[in-house]
């Protein structure tokens, strides 16, 4: 029996808990004083732990990509780069560092979760980024600003502590629409932490009657934003309060409720024990392992776009970007992730029901080349017209990502039995997180190098920026065919 839903009952409909009696309750254990909780308050709501759920973890997401519409301005103002051309390299860097603190430590933290708990990692995490991302914004030069992202990641170890949480502090008939509440904010905070930086980075230049520039954000033009999702942090460091620990705290009778046991008892009901296997079997599941080829080769061009898109749109006509401010990206990004959340809610679940899911990816895939490959063309245009092309191909393109990532999380969980899909999801996590902090550094170099390439006769300046994206693309489209990837069809 898995110990996260807590709300479990017997063919007769009466708790788990109660029937088992005092026996299967500690009271010193937090776990159990959870379990019994939701074994109690059969049909109530979670309103209150749902939207707990929501605030940590949307306002521990927001750092990821908060400082990309103004990257390459902070570059630019530090001082590192001493041509234009280079500012793309120095950014990349900045940009991967905080992914690859965290492929370092995600495993670490999920260990930390499993024996002391989920709460002290999810409060670390909060306490993290009202530190470093607040002296994130205070850096006085490019290394404060490259070793302050790499601790925010090193220390961001919150993702599979709140899964399990969410699992745990719920009933179990919730345990479903308790990690919808975490993909949905998590893919909310991706997009509106961009807005953010976007609106309020260089305020004593966008707003000088409320900043001037002799002030702390006159002197710091960057601090803003961060200093906005800090103070966010703090909010919800005190809403913790009324966070309370899930995890069992006792060896006898005691439920596995690790990070890993929580995320399987997801899937499906009935377990089995899987003696023959074990981790290393993984590695031979072809079918696995190619539904987590295609999501690092996915993910990799995601992040890498995320980069390249604020890069180009922020730099100089001249070197083929859109001369936008970090307010214009702002808006970009905001309009993007409001109409991203309508399709989430409103058109994916009809999509996904009505396409097969490795056809959904292709037919993706396929879109995706000529909407790239367009990019470099927006310059011609201006006012108006600009602004609507623009907007409608940064919508269109991330909710091409938010479909292909939602199908390879499906199609990784089909490939494995339930009891070795912990293990296999860890796999995913660590190669993905890699890929993840490659992909800005590949990024910038690039952008960086298309920049002095202005006048080339193949692939001219950002021709080749975009080019790049979509040999990554294609790469994937050719991994969706044999023999390169396989259906699963394990039994859940």
């Amino acid at each position: 029996m898995g110990g996260g839903g807590g709300g479990e009952t017997t063919a007769m409909g009466e708790p788990l808990l109660a029937k088992k009696g005092r026996a299967a309750y500690r009271p010193g254990c937090p776990g159990c004083r959870v379990d019994r909780l939701n074994a109690e308050r059969e049909g109530v709501f979670p309103l209150k732990d749902l939207f707990l759920i929501w605030l940590v973890t949307i306002t521990c997401t927001l750092p990821i990509q908060s400082l990309f519409p103004f990257l390459y301005f902070m570059i630019r103002d530090l001082g590192i780069a001493k041509q234009t051309q280079d500012i793309g390299f120095y950014a990349g860097f900045v940009g991967a560092s905080y992914m690859f603190g965290r492929a370092f430590s995600s495993t670490v933290w999920g260990i930390v979760a499993d024996k002391h708990g989920r709460k002290p990692v999810i409060v670390l995490t909060l306490v993290s980024i009202i530190i470093f991302n607040t002296l994130f914004g205070l850096s006085i030069n490019y290394w404060m600003a490259l070793v302050t992202r790499c601790l925010l990641g090193v220390l961001c170890g919150y993702l599979g502590p709140i899964k399990a949480y969410a699992t745990e502090v719920c009933r179990k008939e919730y345990n479903h629409l308790a990690l919808a509440v975490v993909s949905s904010s998590r893919g909310i905070g991706l997009i509106i932490g961009p807005a953010i930086g976007g609106y309020l980075a260089q305020p004593a230049d966008k707003y000088p009657s409320l900043f001037s520039q002799t002030s702390i954000f006159g002197r710091f033009p960057y601090f803003l934003p961060c200093l906005s999702i800090s103070i966010l942090a703090v909010l919800a460091l005190i809403a913790c309060i009324w966070f309370p620990e899930t995890l069992h705290k006792h060896n006898e009778d005691a439920v596995d409720n690790s990070v890993e046991a929580v995320e399987e008892s997801l899937a499906g009901t009935d377990t089995e024990e899987n003696e023959s296997g074990g981790c290393l079997q993984l590695f031979k599941n072809w079918p696995l392992m190619s539904a987590i080829t295609l999501y690092c080769i996915f993910s990799l061009q995601d992040v890498a776009y995320a980069e390249v898109f604020s890069l180009w749109a922020v730099s100089d006509r001249s070197y083929g970007g859109l001369s936008f401010t970090s307010t214009d990206v702002g808006n970009v990004l905001a309009a993007s992730g409001l109409f991203l959340f309508l399709y989430q809610m409103l058109v994916y679940p009809f999509l996904a029901k009505a396409v097969d899911h490795i056809t959904l990816v292709r037919a993706v895939a396929i879109l995706t080349v000529p909407l790239l490959a367009s990019y470099p063309f927006f310059p011609a245009l201006s006012g108006f017209v600009l602004m609507l092309v623009v907007n409608c191909a940064s919508f269109l393109k991330n909710t091409f990502s938010v479909t292909t990532i939602t199908v390879f999380n499906i199609l990784m969980n089909e490939a494995v039995t339930q009891d070795v899909r912990a293990a296999a999801n860890g796999i995913a996590v660590t190669l993905m997180s890699i890929s993840k902090a490659v992909a800005p550094a590949v990024a910038g170099i690039v952008f960086s190098w298309a920049q002095r390439r202005q006048t080339a006769a193949f692939l001219p300046g950002d021709h080749l920026v975009f080019f790049m994206l979509n040999v990554f693309t294609v790469t994937g489209l050719v991994f969706t065919f044999r023999p390169f990837f396989v259906r699963g069809s394990a039994k859940h």
